[in-house]
């Protein structure tokens, strides 16, 4: 009967080590699995960053875009009438030629005179509600980028040197770019 208990023995000893070696086995997988898992969530959690950041970056090219289209679309639309406004402008230069000769104006019969000038004020709060705006440099610097000098003329006066003495014919500029560049007289200092 010793001889069946140390057998006995021996065979729960065997199951005991047995079950310690499959806690081994099962805790060496356990902690695998895990490493793979966390391996695995890193990776996800890399792709979910960079899925994001690439989300945001459309939408924010996407809202760019869109403003940048309404931005072009307002540009257009106040630009839309510059080649009929272009075309208006030298009527106003007609009437302002008609306008000129103060003498013969005055000599025109009073209400036919007065209806043309409410025609004429008519046609600019018109154009000006549409962005036109006459360019009057008198006094001003002369910038050839700006002005065509058509007249040089002789001043007494250094601080003239250079300066716009007088306007030949209006310009116009629409939502501050030019029509039409101003024809101006330019003081020349002569010493």
């Amino acid at each position: 009967m010793e001889k069946d208990n140390k057998d006995n023995n021996s065979v729960v000893s065997d199951n005991n080590s047995g079950s310690l070696d499959d806690s081994v086995v099962a805790e060496e997988n356990t902690a695998e699995i895990v490493k793979k898992l966390r391996d695995k969530l890193k990776k996800c959690e890399a792709e979910r960053m960079e899925y994001l950041t690439g989300w945001q970056r459309a939408k924010a090219d996407h809202i760019n875009a869109r403003k940048r289209d309404e931005t072009e679309r307002g540009e257009f639309v106040r630009f839309a009438n510059q080649d009929l406004i272009a075309e208006l402008i030298p009527v106003l230069g007609s009437f302002d030629m008609a306008m000129a000769n103060k003498t013969e104006w005055e000599k025109v019969d009073s209400s036919w005179r007065s209806g043309i000038e409410s025609i004429y004020n008519q046609l600019v709060k018109v154009l000006n509600n549409f962005g036109v705006k006459e360019v009057n440099p008198i006094n001003e610097k002369f910038d050839h980028n700006l002005y065509e000098a058509v007249l040089h003329e002789p001043v007494m006066d250094e601080k003239l040197d250079h300066m716009i003495i007088g306007v030949v014919q209006k310009g116009y500029s629409l939502n501050g770019k030019v029509l039409r560049a101003p024809k101006v007289k330019v003081g020349e200092f002569k010493r």
